[in-house]
């Protein structure tokens, strides 16, 4: 992990990225800026671990981060991938005494802008709307969890499997000739380790996909999905 200073920031470009400081001036978030640490990290670096007790918010200036529990045996379960403008460490600002339940890891080279609890309190004074807007993102993080605990305790593969896709698509697709093109943030095991199956049996279900017609991979790094309404009616 390195200190850098954010030039974009000074523009005021990360906090414009993201939601809960959305319709603030642009002299307020030059003010948050002030605010703000600004760390990069590698890909593989950890920005926090699972137990730690940290009052930070933590925004995704550039890159992207998965946020994971280890069982016992170092066994993986992704949470959740998070990319440029989100955010994350937001309930311990209202919690400080609970540790953190998942570790953060770099998936590529990230840097992130911080705001301490003590600055999150005095921008909150001057701007109480934000903490709606910040309720709101825990609302949508909670559906979020309570989908992903669905689809881990479903029986059927093949759910797990386009649960997974339609996540990634809906975050990370794009449009290319009426088809969902994805640049994959994640590698195969990672892809089965958020699916919450092993590595061959998410291989041998993305060759199944293909071969049905449903999606189509080029290489490792791009899978386009081709019908999704079929992977919608799979979950």
């Amino acid at each position: 992990m390195e200190v850098f200073n954010c030039h974009r920031c000074k523009s005021g470009l990360c906090i414009s990225k993201v939601a809960v400081f959305s319709g603030l001036s642009h002299e307020d978030m030059l003010e948050i800026i002030k605010l703000t640490g600004h760390k990069s990290y590698e890909k593989g670096e950890y920005l926090c671990h699972e137990g730690d007790r940290l009052s930070t918010l933590f925004i995704v200036n550039s890159g992207k981060v998965k946020l994971s529990k280890f069982n016992v045996d170092g066994k993986e379960q992704i949470l959740n991938i998070i990319s440029d403008g989100d955010i994350f460490g937001e309930y311990h600002l209202f919690s400080d005494s609970e540790p953190y339940n998942f570790s953060a890891i770099a998936l590529s080279t990230t840097k992130i802008c911080t705001l301490s609890k003590k600055n999150m309190d005095y921008i909150l004074n001057k701007h109480p709307n934000i903490s709606q807007k910040i309720l709101i993102e825990l609302s949508k993080k909670l559906i979020k969890t309570e989908n992903l605990v669905q689809n881990l305790s479903n029986v059927n593969t093949d759910a797990k499997v386009a649960y997974v896709l339609l996540e990634l698509a809906e975050k990370y697709g794009e449009t290319v000739n009426d088809k969902i093109q994805i640049k994959m943030p994640l590698t195969r095991e990672e892809m089965a380790n958020y699916a919450g199956v092993t590595r061959e049996t998410m291989s041998r279900k993305l060759s199944s996909f293909t071969e049905d017609g449903l999606i189509e991979t080029k290489g490792y790094k791009i899978i386009v999905i081709k019908k999704m309404n079929k992977l919608n009616e799979i979950i």
